[in-house]
């Protein structure tokens, strides 16, 4: 995990995540970029790919029941904001936001890379409610419209972890 001025090192970053970086460090925007690594880290520990997996076991590519995977999808949501990262994962958060120099009190917005759209939160220190806008952007990877646009390109409800940014709105 870095924050923008620490990512702005010559290949720190994916190509895509890099520009976008370089375009709010141009701005004066201060920020956090969390890499695919810590979301893959927080689904592993804990043990989110099986319980999806077991979520979506009934969930048939070639024949979609959207009735039947509305609910499954409203559930997979709850899963993702409902499960705790573990404690050295959150503390390694706190640090980042803390080297950020992000304002404490304003606004801080979450999203994806490449996204406008986000979640925002009120930073204050630690940082907890940045931590879980951060999740509740993970967690709408399982909207119904998501999980029904994987189903239909790819066939499954996977997906590739992606980095997320923290910055001010």
């Amino acid at each position: 995990m870095l924050t923008f001025a620490e990512a702005h090192a010559p290949a720190a970053l994916p190509a895509p995540d890099q520009a976008e970086v370089t375009r709010l460090l141009a701005l004066g925007t201060p920020g956090v970029i969390v890499p695919p690594a810590f979301e893959e880290a927080f689904y592993r520990g804990g043990n989110l790919p099986e319980q999806l997996r077991h979520l979506f076991a009934r969930v048939r590519p070639a024949r979609i029941d959207e009735d039947a995977l509305e609910p499954l999808a409203a559930q997979a949501q709850a899963l993702i904001r409902t499960t705790c990262l573990m404690d050295d994962a959150v503390q390694a958060f706190y640090r980042t936001l803390a080297r950020a120099d992000l304002p404490a009190g304003g606004v801080v917005r979450a999203r994806r890379s490449g996204d406008a759209h986000g979640e925002d939160a009120v930073f204050l220190t630690p940082g907890t409610a940045a931590l879980q806008a951060m999740k509740r952007v993970w967690a709408q990877d399982w909207t119904f419209d998501a999980v029904l646009g994987r189903l239909d390109s790819a066939g499954s409800v996977a997906l590739e972890a992606r980095s997320t940014l923290l910055h001010p709105a």
